[in-house]
């Protein structure tokens, strides 16, 4: 079955808004301080304030994106929060996922194979950026600290998603993935 052009244009969309959320989050990793930052709208200045003003937001809406995306795709908590489990089935009538369109769900085992490093940590990664979306965002809690290993867990998962649903998704239908990399501009000093 082809995927409606309103999926795909939905999954481009949330593969893009982790791309952003990635570029955000490796600039915030890298500063001491955080910098100013200002936005204008047709040359107007309309915000000043700190680059969390954008930074924040943007890992925030790419921590849920990977949620949405890696649900899509079959995963979802495990049992630990360093775990998996693929998505119980039937799904809900109105849910989407990718068994719809290539047959199968992606196994925990097929999710951890695209990253480069350990299986355990590509699984803490993905088990991670879910278990923010639940806890870290959507509660109040006293276990999410943004200068724990979650930090280096969710830049790991902002990388391998986008990579999972691409190859899984588009590539293994023969399909054109979505050029969702961002060009950087290098800052001056």
């Amino acid at each position: 079955m082809e995927p409606p052009a309103e999926l795909e244009a939905l999954l481009k969309y949330r593969v893009r808004a982790v791309a952003i959320g990635h570029l955000a989050l490796r600039y915030s990793m890298s500063w001491e301080q955080c910098p100013s930052m200002a936005v204008y709208f047709d040359e107007k200045q309309v915000i000043e304030g700190t680059a969390t003003g954008f930074t924040n937001a943007a890992i925030e809406a790419a921590i849920v994106h990977c949620r949405a995306l890696l649900e899509f795709a079959g995963l979802t908590a495990g049992p630990t929060p360093t775990s998996l489990r693929e998505v119980a089935l039937p799904r809900r009538p109105d849910d989407r996922g990718i068994e719809q369109f290539s047959g199968l769900m992606i196994s925990v085992a097929e999710a951890v194979a695209y990253y480069p490093g350990s299986t355990a940590e590509a699984e803490s990664a993905l088990a991670y950026v879910i278990y923010l979306a639940n806890k870290g965002l959507a509660h109040t809690t006293t276990s999410f600290t943004k200068h724990d290993d979650g930090t280096r867990l969710l830049e790991i998962a902002f990388r391998q998603v986008p990579e999972l649903i691409c190859n899984r998704f588009y590539i293994a239908r023969g399909m054109e993935p979505p050029d969702y990399k961002l060009p950087e501009r290098p800052r001056t000093a």
